[in-house]
């Protein structure tokens, strides 16, 4: 999948925030935090959208795909690590 979009903010281990220039409904910005607390990390995904309906095109329904992707390779990961 190609990415088409500019990164505004990269600051190590706690965010990052960039644009998606993909469609034809303006720039969606995303803004991603990282927040680990007793050896747990909370994400939180936010999307802002340049209108109403560049949110109702439907962009949204990759998420918990892309999500789950994202759980499943830091599990086999953390299955690497720990027996090594």
């Amino acid at each position: 999948m190609e990415f088409f979009g500019t990164y505004l903010e990269v600051t190590p281990h706690s965010r990052l925030v960039w644009t998606n220039e993909e469609g034809d409904d303006g720039k969606t910005v995303t803004t991603v935090t990282f927040d680990e607390t007793a050896g747990k990390t909370l994400l939180v995904v936010h999307d802002l959208y340049p209108s109403k309906e560049a949110l109702d095109s439907g962009s949204t329904g990759a998420m918990p795909e892309a999500l789950d992707q994202l759980d499943e390779l830091l599990a086999s990961l953390g299955s690497r690590t720990e027996t090594k």
